[in-house]
């Protein structure tokens, strides 16, 4: 078992982390199209892979009135010519390098298999394209702050794709807790279960990147901490996995500052429900789904429980209309998904992988 203690490294999160906490509030993710957005030039996106998760990306940002894709690259020309005419994208290409040279791109987004979202990012910053790069943003701390060191040095925009932070159930998830409606918040659960992973081949590769805390882990542990408001002081956890193979399921077990505990559970292989459950003195919200939900369910001091529903198309979109509006107010980083929640977190999941497997 391994345990991380955050709350005596001040330095390591500066104060990143508050000023994270602090402008959420102020800053409005939704603004650019309510304040004539349709008016201006829109943010060209080209895609560096044909993973899984691209239609759907590509959906939220036809969602977007600032947002267009571009065009898709593979290392395979007929792969990318077979998506992009699926998908109507207008331009594919075959190589990441060819993306990254193209004029025509405002921004790359990068949802390729976890081993190689350091290299690609790589390749796309120095290049001088802005980069939104998909979850876990990199396998250690040391690529992590490498990548924001290039794009600060090349003066672009870097940020690691998290739209659950952006959600309207989420918002509303925050407000609540911040008007103090659910009291003191004594305890937090979130359970996060997939059925199979057999459409991931590489899932159980350590080299790959796979593990059940590196797909989905970054989820919860970014998610807490910006609806809470509070940074997590320490963590230990534990995990169930195979000789020569990564982890299946694991348990992180945390406290935050001012005394709220919570519990991590991720699996692969069990027909659970998915859900996050934040437990106050007054009150307590569960959401299901909590990454991509249009939906929670609040529950008062007298047991009355009323489910809050807000519907949208797709769940990429206000993560992308974020993103626009960063592009066009010419920010490096995201004052939302910061520099320093991202790197934070890799730092724990990383911590993790060492304990588990450095001595096998």
């Amino acid at each position: 078992m391994v345990s991380v203690n955050l709350h005596i490294k001040k330095s390591f999160w500066g104060n990143g982390f508050f000023f994270f906490v602090e402008m959420v509030s102020k800053y409005s993710f939704f603004s650019y199209s309510e304040r004539g957005g349709d008016h201006m030039d829109k943010i060209r996106y080209g895609i560096m892979s044909t993973a899984q998760i691209v239609p759907r990306f590509v959906a939220g940002l036809r969602e977007s009135a600032q947002a267009e894709v571009r065009g898709i690259a593979s290392r395979r020309l007929e792969n990318a010519q077979k998506m992009a005419k699926e998908l109507a994208i207008p331009v594919a290409y075959g190589s990441y390098e060819e993306l990254c040279k193209d004029e025509t791109i405002d921004i790359i987004y990068i949802p390729t298999y976890n081993q190689g979202h350091y290299s690609a990012a790589k390749l796309a910053l120095s290049q001088g394209k802005p980069v939104l790069l998909e979850k876990p943003f990199t396998l250690n701390t040391a690529e992590a702050e490498e990548l924001f060191a290039i794009a600060q040095e090349q003066g672009v925009f870097l940020m690691e794709a998290q739209k659950s932070v952006f959600l309207p159930i989420t918002q509303k998830v925050k407000a609540t807790i911040q008007e103090g409606r659910l009291g003191e918040i004594l305890w937090v659960q979130s359970v996060t279960a997939y059925p199979n992973v057999d459409h991931i081949p590489w899932f159980y590769s350590r080299e790959a990147g796979g593990g059940a805390l590196h797909g989905s882990g970054s989820y919860p542990l970014q998610y807490l901490q910006y609806v809470l408001g509070k940074e997590i002081q320490t963590v230990t956890g534990t995990a169930t996995y195979q000789q020569g193979a990564t982890d299946s399921q694991c348990n992180l077990a945390l406290k935050f500052a001012e005394g709220t505990l919570g519990n991590i559970f991720i699996n692969v292989g069990l027909k659970i429900p998915s859900e996050m459950t934040i437990c106050g003195t007054k009150g307590q919200i569960v959401i299901p789904n909590f990454w991509k939900t249009d939906c929670a369910y609040y529950t008062d001091a007298q047991g009355n429980t009323v489910k809050w529903s807000e519907q949208f198309t797709s769940e990429f979109t206000y993560e992308i209309n974020h993103v626009n509006q960063c592009l066009q107010d010419k920010k490096l980083t995201s004052p939302v998904m910061t520099k320093e929640l991202t790197i934070a977190t890799v730092k724990i999941v990383e911590s993790f992988y060492q304990e588990w497997f450095d001595n096998e």
